[in-house]
């Protein structure tokens, strides 16, 4: 459940994507419980990334998958549209690389490899599941720029629709952050809303949904210490989701999710405890016609809250940096940071580079 991008309607190009110049680009898609999400962008060797296109549509790949553990005739044909979308402007953009990957949905799934074919027959796509630990390493290098040296420790959580992810990482001055332990927990929006309903969420619901996320989480908590450094103030904690997104939009009074708004925003915990009493007390309807929640997320948001406050009570930090951004964007970098390493080396990296996420 992570940030937004665009409307259903395609973005405009800027000109600087023109099939001339000589920066590649690059596409990555990240198929998730809730979303399909396509980035087209250029690299830059300073990490930053120029976005040509951006689209997001909600396609509920794992509808039902707690009840039945496998991908549901209609949820698979909704990605798969999603998919042919995605491939259709990959093409158009003339993109040289691409990486497809799919997530908790399709790792949980016992139809999974049925679906991995036809989506390659239908869009000509190769989707490969990506582990939560290869989730992680992209999550953590798309956030990188967003960490302060200042903190020599980092707690990165992404609240999704199939699982949350937690990231404990260290920096240390003129190194990138070092990925140290990661926990993915089988609990997420859409896996919460299915179980404990997603339109007048009662306080023993959003209790019991706490509960369950924060007794999961203190024995990753004791096994590395996080809380010793919390209570040192050694610790920057970064939320990608969008559970988090939709907050720091509401904490800003905006009548319309923005990104450049909210990426990179810090959130008190204050007011994401004033925002989340505000929230619980309101049914799907009210929610729904927030423009900054909608109603593909009004079913959502209240088991994001409830994940995002365990997440805040075992881990009192003070306040969050909110992240409109993930898998995608990692991919890119490791792409582009490949095709640099191939550069050195002498030879092209090419269409087809294997990028080895695990390769340890």
């Amino acid at each position: 459940m992570r940030g937004r991008d665009s409307a259903p309607g395609r973005q405009a190009r800027p000109a600087a994507a023109t099939a001339g110049q000589a920066a590649p680009l690059y596409a990555a898609i990240d198929l998730g419980t809730h979303n399909c999400r396509l980035l087209i962008a250029r690299a830059g060797n300073d990490g930053r990334l120029g976005v040509v296109e951006a689209f997001s549509r909600t396609v509920r790949l794992g509808e039902g998958l707690t009840r039945h553990a496998s991908l549901s005739e209609a949820a698979m044909v909704r990605a798969i549209a999603a998919l042919h979308v995605c491939a259709e402007r990959i093409a158009d953009a003339q993109v040289r690389r691409t990486r497809a990957v799919a997530t908790e949905a399709c790792r949980r799934a016992s139809n999974a490899d049925e679906f991995v074919a036809r989506v390659r027959l239908a869009t000509g796509l190769d989707l490969q599941l990506i582990s939560p630990l290869d989730e992680a390493r992209m999550t953590l290098l798309a956030c990188a720029d967003l960490l302060e040296p200042r903190y020599p420790w980092v707690l990165l959580f992404d609240i999704g629709g199939g699982s949350t992810e937690v990231v404990w990482a260290a920096q240390r001055p003129g190194r990138p952050p070092q990925l140290l332990a990661t926990m993915s927990l089988d609990s997420g929006v859409v896996t919460f809303a299915e179980r404990y309903g997603g339109d007048r969420v009662d306080a023993d619901s959003f209790a019991a949904m706490a509960g369950v996320v924060g007794s999961r989480l203190r024995p990753f908590d004791a096994a590395h210490d996080i809380a010793s450094a919390v209570a040192a103030g050694q610790v920057q904690m970064v939320g990608t989701s969008g559970t988090v997104t939709t907050l720091a939009a509401l904490s800003l009074g905006l009548g319309r999710y923005r990104r450049a708004r909210v990426d990179g925003r810090a959130i008190h915990f204050a007011d994401i405890d004033t925002l989340i009493a505000q929230l619980t007390v309101t049914d799907w309807a009210a929610r729904a016609a927030n423009l900054c929640i909608g109603p593909e997320r009004a079913d959502l948001v209240i088991a994001g809250c409830a994940i995002l406050n365990a997440i805040c009570r075992l881990w009192p930090v003070g306040r969050i940096r909110v992240a409109d951004r993930g898998v995608r964007e990692g991919l890119i970098l490791a792409m582009h940071a490949e095709a640099l390493e191939g550069a050195r080396r002498g030879f092209d990296a090419g269409a087809d580079a294997a990028l080895a996420l695990s390769a340890d």
